[in-house]
């Protein structure tokens, strides 16, 4: 309330003081908003009267401050709440009641007093008290200027969503049409965690990750995922709408989630908005917007624009068993979307780059500090980063990077003996190795690495950048007979011919390839390319669909001393390579099915 009642106008200031300045008791003055405003509980106790009296006095000044990153504070401006409740109401959208489960300064709830003049009751959470005074101040103020203002009963909480009984609010609105509305925190489980929050949901596996998934990158949500999960799981049950912005890449988990949920949702949109001009965001965004009831079951999302609505512009979400980011391209494509015949790789994982990335300049090495090493050179090995990728072919790299092990949990202690200048280095820097903050490393002999595995040394690859939106594959070669290594940002399948490295490279940036490639990924993503994305593409039924003569147009730009590796016979013996990697990996593919166990894949497939 100290902080809230700063900003608000001074014509409420000389109301409040008019009407209730004089007022002993908190009852009374509830007695007296509740018939203005429709807030059922203005002050919720004699202790929040008095205090607003105190601020009353011309002499306050108190100022509070928060750490805008602990809430996903993006306050919803008027003019776009303003726009979203427009939209709303021209779809026919008439709600009895709105629950807003993260209400903030409460633009939310003042745009659909404003739009919805059949409302009979909103509910509303929030859990930072500045914003739980702001928004019954910002109803005041609604209220003194239009009076004749629809006014329904409004409860809104000072709580802990997370913590916050819905059944209480579900009991009460079975016979209710219902509008779920809101701006949930743009902001990260793993950022908050990182804030030492309390602002954070039970910590369970919500999306029943297994193994390294749960405990790496994709165990960190957003938190207004959980929180549109929440509300879809406790209203998508009753007649009515759920629209709620968020981030794009929260709006596909929420649709790559719902065959999972018992959630009965339809008429799925996502709206695009501008939220660098709305929230000076560099994010892409939109409003999600879902009708809710018994029966109703969507697992696809239209895409559209809030400028626009009516202009669908694409179609994502699941076609059968599948999750496509074009549901129309996809049935085109759907042929080659199948099992990988080969294993894909990402690339090496140290997380200190200033230490183990090297330059060499001149034949002596350089690490991030800019200090000349003198160390043995057996360990270092080329390394090509995902802005290095955009070359077809990389037979020199740009870095160099240190790999102390050949496999993961390699016990360390070797560098001591056969490399002893390399450890000392090492040693002197190991401050920096324990400031690692990922659970990977935790337990792990000194100076290890992640990613690294027997198809690291492979000597010939071919990559992909997980981060960038070209979908384009690398040819890369060794340098000095010795393999090039990829960083994490990659992904990659070694060979240990050339021949067929050149084959799989040709098939995958193949029109075929290209094509299904666009109906899989989601460029607006953080990593556009995935492991589990490129696991879904048949090399095997593009091969048998290309002929050597495609083959080869697609190869011709190809340094001469490669192309002498390419004949047509190879390319049958490729082919004959292909159909009995591809018996195996359905084999394997049956195996998963029948006991629901995961198959060991990588010991057949890597043959």
């Amino acid at each position: 309330m100290k902080n809230a009642i700063k900003h608000i106008q001074s014509t409420t200031i000389n109301f409040l003081i008019e009407k209730i300045g004089k007022m002993t008791d908190h009852r009374e003055a509830n007695e007296l908003l509740t018939s203005l405003t429709g807030i059922n509980t203005f002050f919720r106790n004699q202790e929040d009267f008095l205090t607003l009296l105190e601020l009353l006095k011309p002499n306050f000044m108190i100022c509070e401050g928060v750490d805008r990153r602990e809430y996903g504070d993006f306050q919803t401006p008027y003019k776009l709440t303003d726009s979203i409740c427009s939209y709303l109401d021209s779809e026919g959208i008439s709600p009895d009641v709105i629950i807003e489960p993260t209400f903030g300064k409460g633009s939310f709830l003042i745009s659909a007093l404003k739009y919805f003049p059949k409302l009979k009751k909103i509910y509303g959470v929030e859990i930072y008290e500045s914003y739980y005074w702001a928004a019954k101040f910002a109803i005041v103020e609604l209220f003194i200027k239009q009076p004749d203002l629809n006014k329904p009963r409004i409860l809104l909480y000072l709580n802990d969503l997370f913590k916050f009984e819905f059944k209480e609010i579900e009991g009460t609105i079975e016979k209710y049409n219902v509008l779920v509305l809101g701006n949930p925190p743009w902001v990260t489980s793993s950022k908050l965690s990182s804030l030492n929050s309390k602002n954070l949901p039970k910590k369970t596996n919500i999306k029943s990750l297994s193994g390294l998934d749960a405990i790496t990158g994709k165990g960190n949500f957003d938190i207004s995922e959980s929180i549109i999960l929440m509300m879809l799981n406790s209203f998508s049950k009753y007649k009515g709408n759920i629209a709620m912005l968020a981030k794009n890449s929260v709006i596909k988990n929420l649709i790559h989630h719902l065959p999972t949920t018992s959630c009965k949702i339809n008429d799925v949109i996502a709206l695009k908005i501008n939220a660098k001009e709305y929230f000076n965001a560099s994010v892409e965004a939109s409003l999600f917007k879902c009708s809710c009831g018994p029966n109703k079951l969507s697992l696809t999302c239209k895409v559209s624009s809030l400028i626009s609505p009516n202009s669908i512009e694409n179609e994502f979400g699941w076609v059968g068993d599948k999750f496509v980011s074009d549901v129309a391209l996809y049935e085109k494509n759907k042929k080659y979307d199948g099992n990988s015949p080969y294993i894909w790789r990402q690339g090496v994982k140290h997380d200190r780059s200033k230490i183990m990335e090297l330059r060499q300049i001149d034949g002596n090495c350089f690490n991030g500090f800019r200090r000349e090493l003198n160390i043995e050179k057996d360990l270092i090995y080329g390394l090509v980063k995902s802005s290095d990728l955009s070359s077809p072919v990389i037979t020199k790299p740009r870095k160099y990077v240190i790999i102390t092990q050949n496999r993961i949990g390699e016990d360390t202690i070797y560098l001591a003996d056969k490399f002893p200048k390399l450890y000392q280095y090492l040693t002197e820097n190991k401050n920096f190795f324990d400031q690692r903050k990922s659970c990977i490393y935790k337990n792990k002999p000194p100076f290890s690495i992640f990613g690294i595995g027997d198809y690291s040394f492979k000597p010939y690859k071919v990559a992909i950048s997980g981060l960038y939106k070209r979908s384009t594959f690398s040819l890369i070669v060794p340098e000095s007979e010795k393999p090039i290594m990829l960083d994490d940002t990659c992904y990659f399948l070694g060979f240990d011919n050339l021949s067929e490295s050149i084959f799989v490279w040709a098939i995958l940036n193949s029109e075929r390839v290209q094509q299904l490639l666009a109906t899989l990924t989601f460029l607006d993503a953080k990593r556009p390319y995935t492991k589990d994305i490129l696991m879904r593409i048949s090399t095997y039924k593009v091969a048998k669909d290309m002929t050597y003569n495609e083959i080869v147009n697609q190869i011709k730009s190809l340094d001469e001393k490669m192309l002498v590796n390419i004949t047509e016979d190879k390319w049958k013996v490729f082919l004959g390579k292909m159909n009995k990697r591809n018996s195996e990996t359905k084999q394997l593919s049956l195996f998963e099915i029948m006991t629901n166990q995961p198959s060991s894949f990588l010991t057949l497939a890597e043959k």
